[in-house]
């Protein structure tokens, strides 16, 4: 699979997706704030784009959406300074976490893999990319998402529990980052359900839009 960076194809690799990384989420779920970023996967399988067709899955009554801000790579590193760790971002865009929120409570309960919750067709939609020399500092940016044409959702990177800087920093470190990564960098609070006929419409500070609907 491939994702869009202005006019540039880049093969998609790893999804790296972040909990909890703003507070007001965590609050609105009952979680605590983590002492670190919370790091979880998902499937390159699980990737939808702009205009795409979105089939909840049937085996969940509760499928909530999560808009984040993302981050492509377009280097490989292994360790990564403060000082550096934002060269290797090639571009920003925005884009949904979708989770079978009653999959997933089942999942903590008996202490087994999220897969089934995070990892679905379609959970991880994707809007086309914005090059990071057009997008500008990374914690001036903004991002929404719109259901049905009424605005659910706003985040501002700043507001971050764990800066993207920490964040790649840590996963260079960690696991290590790769050309064609993607970093879900964690969802603001105003998470809710979907259902079959909605219409979702992301944008990312005016620079970058999508749009997918869900049957």
């Amino acid at each position: 699979m491939y994702l869009l960076l202005e006019e540039q194809a880049v093969r998609a690799n790893t999804l790296f997706c972040i909990g909890r990384n703003y507070a007001e989420h965590a609050a609105e779920l009952g979680n605590d704030v983590p002492a670190e970023p919370m790091v979880f996967l998902k499937p390159n399988s699980s990737l939808a784009f702009h205009n795409d067709t979105v089939r909840l899955p049937a085996y969940s009554q509760d499928v909530h959406y999560e808009t984040e801000l993302l981050l492509l790579i377009g280097e490989d590193a292994d360790e990564l300074s403060p000082e550096n760790a934002l060269n290797v971002v090639a571009g920003y865009g925005v884009g949904l976490d979708l989770t079978a929120r009653d999959i997933q409570s089942q999942a903590k309960q008996a202490g087994t893999p999220w897969l089934k919750a995070k990892g679905f067709k379609g959970a991880a939609c994707v809007s086309p990319f914005v090059s990071a020399q057009r997008a500008g500092k990374v914690d001036d940016l903004y991002f929404s998402m719109r259901l049905n044409g009424e605005e659910k959702q706003r985040g501002y990177a700043g507001d971050m529990v764990f800066s993207p800087v920490r964040l790649l920093c840590e996963l260079a470190q960690n696991y290590g980052l790769h050309r064609g990564d993607v970093v879900f960098t964690g969802t603001p609070a105003g998470v809710g359900a979907l259902k079959s006929g909605d219409v979702a419409e992301l944008d990312l500070g005016g620079l970058v839009q999508a749009r997918f609907e869900f049957v």
